[in-house]
């Protein structure tokens, strides 16, 4: 009988770690911040502003009339789902498919939850130059991006030993 090689699937506490303080953080927004009225955190770069998305990363699709939310929906449950599926086919110990995995998991399960609660993203981060704003984003859209940047840079570079 063949042993079953340990996978990847623990990562998913990393997962579910960023949903779990994606929703404090969020929880805290909502509690302390009023809509649109920025919280000064560090003066001429970084506010605190409570904002609410019902479109994907920078707006997208915000003023579809909200059939965006379903398709946002849809694309967060498939894409975490196959994620997890991966994760099942990766050796415990490579993190440089596991981590950037995780990351996209957990961020993109925190979104889902604002969107099937209030329909909505909720964000609160607003960075800021010279009158020039970032657009607002969350835990999760930072879990999303490190992620999605983790996938690309380790599909590039090449691991040691043939790996």
């Amino acid at each position: 009988m063949k042993m079953a090689k340990p996978n990847a699937l623990p990562w998913l506490s990393l997962s579910a770690l960023v949903i779990a303080l994606d929703l404090w953080t969020k929880h805290l927004a909502l509690a302390h911040l009023e809509y649109h009225r920025p919280v000064p955190f560090i003066d001429g770069l970084w506010n605190w502003t409570l904002t609410f998305n019902t479109g994907a990363a920078f707006s997208f699709l915000a003023g579809a009339g909200g059939w965006q939310r379903w398709l946002f929906t849809v694309l967060a449950v498939g894409i975490s789902g196959l994620l997890v599926f991966w994760l099942a086919r990766t050796p415990r110990g490579d993190w440089r498919t596991a981590l950037p995995f995780a990351l996209v998991i957990g961020g993109a399960l925190g979104n889902l939850h604002d969107r099937l609660r209030w329909g909505h993203v909720v964000d609160f981060v607003d960075w800021h130059y010279a009158g020039w704003h970032w657009p607002a984003f969350n835990l999760a859209d930072a879990a999303i991006v490190a992620g999605a940047i983790g996938i690309a840079l380790f599909g590039l570079i090449p691991r040691k030993g043939g790996q």
